[in-house]
């Protein structure tokens, strides 16, 4: 088996541990996430560094719901400065700025995503969305976080914090790949699980909210909208709706 072969059966292995060891937690969170939709709020996703990719994957994009808002905090994006960024995401402190600064309140819905489960940021942005009441949703990988040490005075890790917590069920350390002549693995593993489940999970909740009498707001993909005049009405309306509610829209 070539090295490429190799990984794409290890990542194939951690789906489908995700896929059959998640039901449970997803359908949980689609429950929460059809009654923050439901009851007009929105859906707001955080994650530091890397976590981030996640978060942007599934925000004003087609198929996915339009009220969905990736928080994108420069400082801990990790899009730039990078080296600075790893140290800014375990500072204490900032995630109740975060929180405060998007003024999150009832009926929304918080989603934070942190592969280690371990960042101060992260951890803090859960704890001031639970003051606030509101239902916080987990992506983490679980067994890693366990293995981890921490990095927030509490002495807790994210998935403390979770009404439901979804374990991307990827391998410790992030790499999937052992060459020969290389101590380091190859191949990262946590981006692909999350964004499987994080995508199952919004089309479960799409399907909650039909089968309620609901039309969710989703998105075509924009270049339909230079093809087809009910795309573009469709999306324009979107934009109209939630261009004040969504900062970063």
């Amino acid at each position: 088996m070539k090295a490429w072969q190799e990984y794409f059966e290890i990542m194939k292995e951690v789906v489908e541990k995700a896929e059959s060891s998640q039901e449970e937690n997803l359908l949980k969170a689609a429950d929460l996430l059809t009654e923050c939709t439901k009851n007009g709020g929105m859906i707001h996703l955080f994650g530091c560094g890397h976590s981030g990719l996640v978060t942007e994957d599934v925000f004003w994009r087609a198929a996915t719901l339009a009220n969905v808002h990736a928080i994108f905090e420069g400082a801990v994006a990790g899009i730039n400065e990078m080296t600075k960024s790893s140290h800014m995401e375990k500072v204490e402190g900032l995630g109740e700025v975060i929180v405060d600064y998007q003024r999150i309140a009832p009926p929304d819905t918080m989603i934070c995503i942190s592969n280690s489960g371990n960042n101060a940021v992260s951890i803090e942005v859960a704890i001031a969305a639970r003051k606030r009441g509101i239902p916080v949703i987990v992506f983490t990988n679980v067994e890693y976080s366990d293995f981890l040490s921490t990095h927030h005075s509490s002495g807790k890790k994210l998935k403390d914090f979770g009404d439901v917590v979804i374990d991307n069920c990827s391998l410790i350390g992030d790499a999937a790949v052992q060459l020969e002549g290389l101590p380091i693995k190859v191949g990262a593993t946590s981006t692909i699980p999350c964004v499987f489940l994080l995508n199952s999970l919004f089309v479960q909740t799409c399907d909650n909210l039909l089968k309620q009498g609901i039309t969710p707001d989703v998105y075509y993909n924009g270049h339909l909208t230079y093809e087809m005049a009910d795309a573009k009405e469709n999306n324009d309306r979107l934009i109209d709706k939630y261009f004040y509610k969504i900062r970063n829209l």
